[in-house]
């Protein structure tokens, strides 16, 4: 079997000294190159292709979980971490192994063996559309913020700049008060990973911010729109009218 290729991923160099030194009892695993904050990460990951990637989960910029979302091909991947609350996630979407710090030689080669063993046949240990279902979250329930890569620029939004969202295909436009942005997602995707106390399916084709809502005004019989802050008008299904009564309690 060629070798493997290898990209270190984590912010702290005694970090990244031990699993180079522990890397050195597997002559067959290529360390290709190292990067210490997630938007370097994305950069080298989809530059180098790696067949192998040693995540650290909370690192600058972007946490693994994001950089693992602006990938474009999937390596297979072993998370670095000193936060055991992630152990599920990361478990969710396939990860190969789970090492929480401080982890022992033993234990490194145990989750080395493991890749090696699922690259050899074809597995990467990571299932990509999982990731697209998966990836973004932090420690809370829901969305705290959303990545977004365009060319060669990243950007980062926090939830509570959306105002909304519309369907466009088999992307979404993410709307804000200085930009708006496309991403490849679903909206059943968005509606399942906001908060729905803050953000309602008003319509097929749109997802609110409740706190972006100035005006609810009838259209016609049974039918409604919604003015925004900004000045749009959004149509209102009659699912969406009643469950933004119920959120706000109308």
């Amino acid at each position: 079997m060629e070798k493997v290729k290898a990209l270190i991923v984590e912010d702290e160099k005694p970090g990244r000294d031990l699993l180079i030194n522990y890397l050195g009892d597997h002559l067959n695993i290529e360390v290709l190159d190292y990067a210490d904050n997630g938007f370097d990460a994305v950069k080298k990951i989809n530059d180098l292709q790696p067949d192998l990637l040693f995540l650290d989960i909370q690192i600058p910029k972007l946490t693994g979980f994001e950089v693992l979302d602006l990938v474009e091909k999937m390596p297979a991947v072993i998370f670095t971490t000193a936060y055991n609350e992630f152990a599920l996630k990361a478990f969710e979407i396939n990860a190969v192994d789970y090492l929480l710090k401080p982890y022992s030689r033993k234990r490194f080669a145990e989750a080395v063996t493991k890749a090696i063993d699922k690259i050899a046949i074809g597995k990467k240990g990571v299932d990509e559309k999982k990731f697209i279902e998966k990836v973004n979250n932090d420690v809370d329930s829901y969305l705290q913020r959303v990545v977004i890569k365009d060319r060669t620029k990243i950007s980062v939004i926090p939830v509570s700049d959306i105002n909304y969202i519309e369907a466009q295909d088999d992307y979404v436009m993410i709307y804000t008060d200085n930009k708006n942005y496309l991403k490849q997602k679903t909206m059943k995707y968005f509606e399942a990973s906001l908060d729905p106390k803050i953000f309602v399916r008003t319509h097929r084709s749109y997802i609110v911010n409740i706190n972006q809502i100035s005006a609810i005004e009838q259209y016609e019989k049974d039918s409604y729109v919604i003015k925004t802050l900004k000045g749009d008008s959004l149509k209102v299904s009659k699912v969406g009218f009643k469950a933004i009564k119920d959120v706000l309690d109308m």
